[in-house]
């Protein structure tokens, strides 16, 4: 009787130190079931090898430093669901290379870090529904090259900015319906981002006047978004003039009007300089003229003989008279002397010498007598 009791204790212990070592169920294609145990950790028991692991509805602690299953490379599939995570610590997840599939959803996230999915280059689908996530930054899409689905629905995002959605262009489908979008001149990067994508339908949650209305389907007024209107260049001979309209109201615009002051001084200035290089220019070329004018004088007439303008001139003005006097008894050399004078040419030694001696011979013999 005491050997009975003895043995059903050790079976009873037996069948619970089982239990207690492997809570997860296994199935030949190596998925491993962990769903609603308890869990504050993976169990180490697990074999190493397999490629799918539930872990949903547990308890899980995260760690500050180091990765989350260190023991389990081969993943492509891991669920996450349902567990108070709260915050991704860097590099959580940079140990599975090889994931497909990471379910996040219902963890109460409220904060990713830029590096929480460091090392996560093959991730295929990412399930972050249902937390608390109020901003998404850019570094937080880098290492996910290979991301297809994001599923963003039913977080605290009031708006996204436009680098992030920059960085979604990538990534072929996104969900972001359920959220608290705010709808004003913050959520226009993500109307048109909505336009291009023709997502499903993302609705304003405020203000009141436009809750429940579609993002891509809001117009610049709608949003209250300052709009530049220009009017024709026909309209009127005024300089183009630019409205800024808020809401019902239109107001001038401020700070653009003084634009255009540097311009027409410079053109003021420019005018002046080119006027007055001109009138320099004219003058001084009126000045030239009139001093070369004023050192003009008719050239002097010099004698046959070579002698000096002043003794020809005086010569001149006392032959005059006898001249004069002496026309009559000209010869009809003399006469061809002034033809051939008339042509401005001064002919040195105009009387040869031999002509001279002859008149030398004369004169002797009129000097003896």
């Amino acid at each position: 009787m005491a050997a009975a009791c003895l043995l059903m204790v050790c079976g009873l212990l037996c069948a619970w130190s089982v239990g207690t070592a492997q809570p997860c169920s296994l199935n030949r294609q190596g998925w491993a079931d962990c769903n609603g145990k308890s869990l504050l950790h993976a169990p180490s028991s697990l074999p190493s090898n397999i490629t799918s692991l539930d872990l949903s509805f547990n308890s899980l602690v995260m760690p500050r430093h180091g990765t989350l299953l260190m023991h389990f490379p081969s993943l492509h599939s891991l669920n996450l669901s349902s567990n108070a995570l709260l915050v991704l610590s860097p590099a959580v997840f940079s140990n599975l290379g090889a994931l497909h599939l990471l379910d996040l959803s219902s963890c109460s996230i409220a904060y990713l870090h830029r590096d929480a999915f460091q090392g996560l280059g093959s991730l295929h689908t990412l399930l972050l529904s249902n937390n608390s996530l109020q901003e998404l930054e850019v570094p937080f899409f880098l290492p996910l090259k290979a991301l297809f689905q994001l599923d963003l629905q039913h977080n605290a995002l009031v708006s996204v900015d436009a680098g992030s959605l920059q960085v979604m262009e990538a990534v072929p489908q996104v969900r972001l319906e359920g959220n608290p979008w705010v709808c004003d001149c913050t959520v226009y990067p993500l109307r048109r981002w909505l336009q291009r994508r023709q997502a499903v339908q993302v609705t304003c949650a405020s203000p009141p006047g436009l809750r429940g209305r579609e993002v891509a389907a809001l117009d610049s007024q709608d949003l209250g978004c300052p709009v530049k209107q220009r009017f024709p260049r026909g309209a009127s001979t005024a300089p183009q003039i630019t409205a800024v309209t808020q809401g019902n109201t239109t107001t001038p615009p401020t700070g653009k009007g003084g634009r255009s002051w540097p311009y027409l001084v410079a053109f003021l200035v420019a005018a002046i300089s080119i006027s007055i290089l001109i009138a320099l220019a004219a003058k001084c070329k009126l000045v030239h003229k009139n001093f070369a004018s004023y050192r003009h004088r008719p050239l002097p007439e010099t004698s046959s003989t070579g002698g000096s303008p002043m003794e020809d001139s005086s010569s001149w003005d006392r032959g005059s008279s006898g001249l004069e006097a002496s026309e009559s008894h000209s010869t009809p050399g003399a006469a061809d002397l002034q033809v051939d004078d008339d042509d401005g040419f001064i002919e040195d030694n105009y009387i040869q010498p031999s002509e001279q001696l002859p008149e030398g011979e004369e004169r002797e013999p009129h000097l003896s007598i």
